[in-house]
């Protein structure tokens, strides 16, 4: 296991070399898959769908109806980007992968506007 100085090291690096992101998003992505193991009552490898609707929930119980905007802010405008953001880190040999794992596993996850606003509930 890094230790968070190694880990915020390596994330530094992932986003001098990708600056598409933020190293917020980073460090989301990472707790989403957190919450989304635990959820599952899992402690290895889940799916990219299972983590995009990890990060979902996780996106509105953290930030509600600012999920999208804080997202934006991030750099990330699609459910994609969460792929994009965990295969960097794959790369980078924070996370690990199976060879199933694709990058298409993330793509139209979900809707920002529809999740986060439309179908928002308090």
């Amino acid at each position: 296991m890094k230790s968070k100085e190694d880990l915020i090291s390596i994330l530094s690096r992932i986003c001098n070399k990708d600056s598409r992101y933020k190293i917020d998003a980073y460090t989301f992505v990472l707790a989403a898959l957190n919450v989304t193991m635990e959820s599952l009552d899992r402690n290895g490898h889940v799916s990219g769908q299972e983590l995009t609707h990890g990060i979902k929930g996780f996106a509105i119980t953290e930030y509600g109806r600012m999920a999208r905007t804080v997202f934006e802010h991030w750099g990330i405008k699609t459910t994609e980007d969460f792929g994009y953001i965990v295969f960097n880190m794959v790369e980078a040999g924070v996370l690990g992968r199976t060879e199933s794992d694709n990058i298409n596993d993330f793509k139209d996850g979900f809707d920002f506007q529809k999740a986060f606003e439309d179908e928002y509930t308090f």
